[in-house]
């Protein structure tokens, strides 16, 4: 007992100063990089065409005979070297993506990647936007959709693809493409404008706690956290909201007039198959089908702009990538339910 004692104790200290050295070069890279400035990203291009004809040619050997293999391989190449010589005309498909989170920090990304196409993109080719949010901040989900209508005045014709979700600040972007394609079970539209806070101005008060609050300004604060809101400041803020939405109907009617904007822009959702009878989507397909139906007969690209992180940032996020997959663990094995 006493080795095993002293081994954990060892092991113990090891693990400590392993921890210590590591903190310690994260301080000091830190502090070398702070003040720099901030290197530039790097635009990837990958052919889409490349990875649907790799995944076809695996199953090919995987389940053809190698007589039949032979014969088809024979045939590709002949194909392949009359394509080098007479090169077949195709329009270009740019695929870009987007998930979006509360203050769509994706908009970093996508701004560098549409300002690329534009440089290189004609009204015969095509983007095409895998998108995927619940919406979010309102003046950050105004910029990514104006990012988007960049595309539009171009002339340059844009495709969304929703394969999960696109909802308030989602469904504002979705709405600027010429085309809406849908999942089935894909949550669509939630047009409205919501804001909560919580006010704890009672609970200080029961604790003999004084906040005050000094504003230049009828309106410059209307509802806060600690202090006492008044029914005044709580109809500046209603009407604020209100105002808000009116301009998001406008916005989203300006893009798609076919839509009876009083009837859908009530703040509720639907999902695919029922938002094709309001009109909020074009097409019930998912973006893989579509893809793959477009690389038949066009050549995708998918345009990445990749974000160079610093050392600290690296850390971070695999720190808070374990933490999230430990409590996604613990919590799946804790509720065991299963959601429809």
């Amino acid at each position: 007992m006493e080795f095993f004692a002293d081994y954990a104790s060892f092991l113990a200290k090891t693990v400590t100063l392993v921890i210590a050295i590591v903190v310690v070069l994260v301080v000091i890279a830190a502090l070398r990089g702070k003040g720099r400035r901030r290197s530039a990203g790097q635009l990837q291009v990958n052919k889409m065409n490349e990875f649907y004809k790799g995944l076809r040619d695996t199953l090919e050997q995987s389940l053809l005979p190698k007589d039949q293999l032979k014969s088809l391989r024979k045939q590709q190449a002949k194909t392949d070297k009359k394509l080098k010589k007479q090169p077949e005309e195709k329009p270009r498909v740019f695929v870009l993506d987007f998930d979006g989170d509360i203050k769509a920090s994706a908009t970093e990304s996508l701004r560098h990647e549409i300002t690329a196409l534009l440089a290189l993109a004609t009204p015969a080719d095509e983007v095409v936007l895998r998108l995927e949010s619940g919406g979010g901040m309102v003046h950050s989900y105004g910029l990514a959709s104006s990012q988007l209508a960049r595309i539009r005045q171009a002339g340059i014709p844009l495709t969304i693809c929703i394969d999960k979700v696109a909802a308030s600040g989602g469904y504002m972007m979705a709405c600027i493409g010429q085309k809406i394609i849908s999942a089935p079970f894909a949550i669509l539209g939630s047009i409205g404008v919501v804001a909560q806070l919580p006010n704890v101005n009672r609970l200080l008060k029961k604790h003999d706690i004084d906040y005050e609050v000094l504003t230049a300004g009828e309106y410059k604060r209307t509802l806060t956290v600690f202090g006492e809101n008044t029914e005044k400041g709580r109809e500046k803020f209603q009407q604020d909201l209100d105002i808000t939405h009116q301009l998001f109907k406008n916005f989203v009617a300006k893009y798609r007039p076919q839509l009876a904007i009083d009837e859908v822009a009530t703040g509720e959702v639907w999902l695919g198959v029922a938002a094709v009878d309001k009109l909020l989507v074009d097409e019930l397909k998912t973006s893989d089908e579509y893809l793959s139906e477009r690389a038949r007969d066009a050549h995708l690209y998918h345009l990445h702009y990749a974000q160079r992180k610093s050392l600290q940032e690296r850390v971070g996020l695999a720190a808070s990538s374990s933490a999230e997959r430990v409590v996604d663990s613990l919590w799946s094995r804790l509720t065991q339910q299963r959601f429809w």
